[in-house]
């Protein structure tokens, strides 16, 4: 993980931590239905999550509600939660988009997703007093979406 700047705005990307999404508990295929078509990911527990201020694991049961619209674009609406090694629970949110391409819809439907760039825009929020100041970031999750294979994903705070 690296860190990023923009001198035009003053934003740099710090490196918050990485987590390596695989294996499901379950997924529960709804299918077409207005507005496109839904799925509910649903996470296993353990999915390690690394970094030099935030090391742990993602709880299990949380996961991702996606909706894919018909031009291939996936809405996602993925809620978490961390327990830190040293026992803090955070609750770790994001909505972001998935671009599945133009035939996406069609290729999800059928069971063949392609893999796809992913991004968001998690909050954290926690009572913890060692981790309080996650409650004030707004930070960005860059990855791919790799349905054959574990996905890594990267959150970054804007600082």
């Amino acid at each position: 993980m690296s860190a990023t700047a923009s001198g035009a705005t003053g934003v740099v990307l710090e490196p918050l931590f990485s987590y390596l999404l695989g294996e499901l508990a379950e997924i529960q295929m709804i299918g077409a239905v207005p507005g496109g078509a839904r799925a509910n990911f649903i996470n296993g527990d353990g999915v390690e999550v690394r970094g030099e201020r935030v090391r742990g694991r993602m709880l299990g049961y949380g996961g991702d509600w996606m909706t894919v619209r018909a031009d291939g674009v996936a809405l996602l609406d993925v809620r978490n939660a961390i327990e830190t090694v040293e026992g803090a629970r955070i609750l770790y949110t994001y909505s972001g988009i998935a671009d599945l391409g133009e035939d996406g819809y069609e290729r999800f439907l059928a069971g063949d997703p392609p893999v796809a760039p992913l991004r968001g825009a998690p909050r954290m929020a926690t009572g913890h007093p060692d981790f309080l100041w996650l409650n004030r970031l707004q930070c960005v999750v860059v990855g791919e979406i790799r349905p054959a294979a574990a996905s890594e994903l990267v959150v970054y705070a804007l600082a």
